[in-house]
């Protein structure tokens, strides 16, 4: 395979904290650097989430501010994309980072298990989290953590929500939602296909343990990886991963594997159809 391969970094999530691994970026200083070190290793997209002093998430704006100046200014290129995600804050609080106009921002289209709660996305604030994407420029990732969010992600496209072919990550691993099962994967890869043409961009990240094994069916069958912190702290069983950088290095040493280069940002931003900044 030659087709370049785009790396995310997700770097700290709404989650893990420093008791869990010291390497988590917890401050907006932390973050920029764990992402300044990961960009050098291979990633041209920043997944990021913003944490209160205590650790525990926020959706507050400034904050994302201070985050996309850092990003910008030291990761010249990388794709910034910010979370929506429903443990950060309720509502439309999810959404008040979006017009600051990242490149990119997260969409989670249906509701679905989590370990111990419900991850509630009700229509009307999926349905204005897009309309706020659009206005603002921002191209939505659909994480689909069931079949029915990719079938959701594609009424939306027809309907005008969603304004160029949909980026969909598979999310597979999440206790109670979908496992990692390579049916149901291959499924996934031949329901994009089908909906959105054979060349179409698509991604997969994997929970814990599973974030590897993501990262090889993802790379081995033409796909995109998303590695990182936020989604698992080891690197093994026995050892802490000592940075988000680590875990973009070896996803990218399964690139080598399978012969597949590592997108630079220009050509991720190419793939993704994004603007290249001034």
């Amino acid at each position: 395979m030659t087709n370049p391969c785009i790396i995310c970094v997700a770097i700290t999530g709404s989650l893990p904290t420093k008791a869990n691994n010291p390497a988590v970026p917890i401050t907006v200083s932390e973050q920029v650097e764990s992402t300044h070190e990961a960009f050098e290793a291979g990633a041209s997209i920043c997944h990021a989430h913003v944490r209160n002093d205590d650790q525990t998430p926020s959706s507050d704006p400034e904050k994302f501010a201070r985050l996309k100046e850092g990003l910008e200014r030291h990761c010249p290129g990388m794709i910034i994309q910010f979370s929506t995600g429903g443990r950060s804050g309720a509502g439309k609080t999810r959404g008040g980072m979006l017009p600051l106009a990242p490149d990119m921002a997260s969409l989670s289209v249906g509701s679905n298990n989590f370990p111990t709660r419900v991850y509630e996305n009700p229509p009307n604030l999926v349905d204005w989290l897009a309309s706020e994407m659009l206005e603002h420029g921002v191209k939505p990732e659909i994480e689909a953590f069931d079949l029915s969010h990719i079938l959701k992600a594609a009424d939306m496209y027809a309907k005008g929500q969603i304004k160029d072919t949909p980026y969909v990550q598979f999310v597979m691993g999440v206790k109670n939602a979908m496992p990692a099962d390579r049916h149901v994967f291959d499924y996934y890869v031949e329901t994009v296909k089908r909906l959105f043409g054979d060349n179409v961009a698509w991604c997969a990240a994997g929970i814990g343990a599973r974030q590897v094994l993501l990262n090889d069916w993802a790379i081995s069958s033409g796909g995109h990886a998303r590695t990182g912190l936020e989604d698992n702290v080891r690197l093994d069983r026995d050892t802490l991963a000592p940075s988000n950088a680590a875990l973009v290095r070896r996803a990218a040493e399964i690139c080598e594997n399978y012969e597949r280069p590592v997108a630079t940002w220009r050509q991720a931003r190419e793939i993704l159809g994004l603007r290249v900044p001034a």
